[in-house]
Formats: C-alpha cells, sequence, structure tokens
C-alpha cells in the first residue's frame, strides 16, 4: 500500500508546517487506526508517542495526500477487463453491465450555519449526512467514487453533477436502485439502466416482471456488501466532526479505496 503512493510519500508538507517525528510507516499506520477505529486524537497520540497536534496534522496531510495519490491511477477498467473478472452467471444474464451503483451516506456533527444544516439534513436518515455515489463492477472492483455532497442531495443529483456518464461507453449498461430514475440522462449515450420496476398504480404484476426484478436485485445486492464492508471502517459510521467533515470526500475515497485491498467478496461463480 505505501509502494503505491509513490515517493511522494517521503515529501509531504503537513499541516501548520509541522516536521513529525514519528516514521513514514507509523504515519501510514497512525492513518489507517483513524479510519478503522476512529480513535480519538489524544489515544493515538498516547500510542505512538507523539503530540495531539502531531496526530490531528499527520491525519490531514495523509488523507488528503491518499486521496489525491489515489485518484490519479485509473480505477475505471475498460469494458474487456470487466467482462474478464465478472462472475459467470452475471455474464450470462446482465452481460453489458459495466458499474452497479448505489448511494451511501455517513454521518457528520450538525453544523452550526442554518444554511450548512438545512443542505446536510438527510430526511432518509433524519439526522446531518455526507452523500456519495459508489460504483462497483461485476466482480467486485470499486471503481467508481463520487465526491461527497449533503445529505439533502438526491441520487438523481449527484449522477448528474458527477462524471459517471462521461465515462461510460455507447452499448454498456448500469445497474442501480430503482430510485436512480435516472435513464433519461444515459440515453443519449446510448446507455441503458437496468433497474427494478415501479409498482406504483399497479394492481398485478406479469410473472416475467417479477422474475426479471429478482435477478436485477440478486446482483445489485453485491454494491450493498460491498459499501458494508467500507462501512466497518468506523470513521464512516460516526458523526465526523466539522473539520472531518470538511474532508469528507477525502474520507470515504480512502476507505473504498481500501477496500479494494481486501479480499474481494464477490464469489466468481455469483
Amino acid at each position: 500500500m505505501l509502494r503505491s503512493l509513490g515517493p511522494a510519500a517521503y515529501q509531504l508538507q503537513y499541516l501548520y508546517g509541522r516536521n513529525p517525528t514519528l516514521d513514514i510507516q507509523n504515519q501510514l499506520f497512525l492513518t489507517l487506526i483513524k479510519c478503522r477505529l476512529y480513535k480519538t486524537n489524544f489515544e493515538l497520540s498516547t500510542l505512538f508517542g507523539v503530540s495531539v497536534t502531531d496526530v490531528y496534522a499527520i491525519f490531514v496531510t495523509w488523507i488528503k495526500f491518499m486521496s489525491l495519490q489515489w485518484r490519479e491511477l485509473n480505477m475505471w477498467p475498460d469494458s474487456e477487463t470487466v467482462d474478464f473478472f465478472a462472475p459467470f452467471d452475471f455474464k450470462q444474464k446482465f452481460p453489458s453491465t459495466r458499474v452497479i451503483v448505489d448511494g451511501t451516506e455517513i454521518p457528520i456533527k450538525k453544523p452550526s450555519p442554518p444554511a450548512a444544516q438545512q443542505v446536510t439534513f438527510s430526511s432518509y436518515k433524519n439526522k446531518n449526512t455526507a452523500k456519495s455515489l459508489i460504483g462497483i463492477t461485476p466482480g467486485g472492483l470499486v471503481s467508481y467514487v463520487s465526491d461527497a455532497y449533503g445529505g439533502s442531495a438526491s441520487d438523481r443529483q449527484i449522477v448528474e453533477r458527477s462524471h459517471l456518464i462521461d465515462t461510460m461507453d455507447p452499448g454498456d449498461s448500469v445497474m442501480a436502485d430503482k430510485g436512480f430514475d435516472v435513464q433519461d440522462l444515459f440515453a443519449p449515450y446510448d446507455v441503458t439502466v437496468n433497474i427494478p420496476t415501479f409498482f406504483r398504480k399497479r394492481n398485478k404484476i406479469a410473472s416475467k416482471t417479477v422474475l426479471h426484478d429478482r435477478k436485477i436485485a440478486s446482483k445489485r445486492v453485491h454494491v450493498e456488501r460491498v459499501i458494508g464492508v467500507a462501512k466497518t471502517y468506523k470513521i464512516l459510521t460516526n458523526s465526523l466532526t466539522q473539520t472531518e467533515s470538511l474532508l469528507s470526500s477525502h474520507i470515504i475515497f480512502v476507505c473504498f479505496m481500501l477496500v479494494n485491498y481486501r479480499k474481494c467478496i464477490v464469489s466468481r461463480c455469483a
């Protein structure tokens, strides 16, 4: 993981102009512990024998550095690679699927400005949150992470603001939950959207429709499972402080990139 960050990891300019005495490997280790266990800065300062200010400077510097450095990698695989690593059953039923998407929200502490409270309040979670769009390949690789938006943003708004559409090729398809009613956004690019059928104002449902929806649900659940793995990083499940909220895009991106370092949870036979 450290090697993937390149030699720039040894030439960082730290917050407040500090120069921590902790070696580079342990600075990365400290950052990973903060993401995984969300220990307080005081606990980490005791564990690593540095000041609380150094812990804060190390975490902020490294989380931004890891995010910016990994964003330079091309984490969007081409169609042939996606197809090669896709589970056999997936290739049989939804061969053109390029990405499975879903939204995820992480809690943040209630901001002071009323305007910020309104922007970040999620009616779905009934709390203030930051929200991102996550995309995985059929094989389980996290291939897309959008910037974080306020919890009031809808899935459609995030899709419109993100660059997901620009990364798709003609003939591709996107798999999503029925909340992603965005077919009109992708149609001009010859990209289809596979979502479960809306049952609103319907008394009878064709058996063929039910079977198709079950097939989508059985495959779309993989993105929820990957998001569940990312949420084992407790920084994504505890309310972020005001300072950490400003880094929410970086924190979410880093945690989901860390998922790619772990064993894939999608079986090749799924």
